[in-house]
């Protein structure tokens, strides 16, 4: 029976071990505290607290498995919490587990185009921001070991949407910024691509592969359709801090993906939300 590391099991690292548990392999989670948020995983394979920023706990806990995959999160936290989690975590995983295919999920913030270009795998990947910086130097130590690269577009699924969210809160404008790409994937496709990365024998260099969808789309686009689906009104005015999020305007391909024989399930935005999203809300 094939085994996998978790390193993070949240929002995504549940729907990724509820499918390596539907094929059959043997799961061991980490997080912080122990513990999962889906209590009936929880009882069904095994959990550890370790920190990943702790090189000795790390390699106290480490065991025989054949995939590692890192995707933990750093919870909104600041650059020290980027370094400690990711850079310091990724290392502290391919020094502990040398024989195991790691698989880390960085995210396509390290394309820092503005233009509203296609970029891709080969596409310049410089960002901006220290936190983008670390997670390139995180990518290239992952590289490094032999290690497998997913980066991740905007995450959204049941109970997790940026703009849904702030529309619901009243603070979602299109008026006061310059429109923008926003690329976004379904959290069971980015769950799929990890499984499908992990089974997978032979990856040669590059091994870095964009998780997105089919369907870069404007934010204002999203915004109208949520708000005409949802008879939610937009808000007048761009929030204090909003534009910030609007620096970064590319628009990602998943081709390189799609060549491996992955293909995301909710191709586009449209699709997440209405055979997704809205049905799980309105079971509460």
């Amino acid at each position: 029976m094939p085994a996998v590391l978790i390193a993070g099991c949240g929002y995504v690292g549940v729907a990724a071990a509820k499918i390596f548990r539907q094929r059959g392999w043997e799961i061991t989670a980490w997080t912080r505290s122990g513990e999962l948020a889906d209590t009936e995983l929880a009882g069904a394979i095994t959990r550890r607290a370790v920190d990943l920023g702790d090189a000795d706990d790390v390699r106290r806990n480490s065991f025989v498995c054949d995939v590692v995959v890192h995707c933990a999160s750093s919870s909104g936290g600041d650059a020290d919490d980027y370094h400690r989690i990711y850079r310091d975590g990724v290392a502290n995983l391919t020094a502990a587990f040398r024989q195991a295919r790691v698989i880390f999920t960085s995210s396509t913030s390290v394309y820092g185009q503005r233009d509203g270009s296609w970029v891709d795998e080969n596409s310049l990947a410089e960002p901006a921001s220290e936190k983008g910086r670390i997670l390139r130097q995180a990518e290239e130590v992952a590289l490094a070991a032999g290690g497998i690269v997913l980066r991740l577009a905007g995450i959204y699924g049941p109970g997790r949407s940026f703009l849904l969210q702030t529309l619901r809160e009243g603070r979602a404008s299109v008026s006061a910024a310059p429109d923008r790409y926003v690329n976004q994937v379904h959290r069971d496709d980015v769950a799929s691509a990890i499984f499908s990365l992990a089974q997978r024998k032979n990856i040669v260099a590059p091994r870095i592969f964009n998780v997105v969808d089919d369907a870069p789309v404007l934010r204002s686009e999203i915004l109208h359709w949520l708000s005409a689906e949802l008879e939610i009104p937009l808000a007048h005015a761009m929030p204090a801090g909003e534009r910030k999020r609007g620096d970064s305007n590319k628009r990602v391909s998943n081709a390189r993906l799609r060549d491996l024989g992955w293909s995301p399930q909710y191709f586009n935005y449209k699709e997440g939300f209405l055979r997704s999203i809205f049905p799980a809300e309105s079971q509460f």
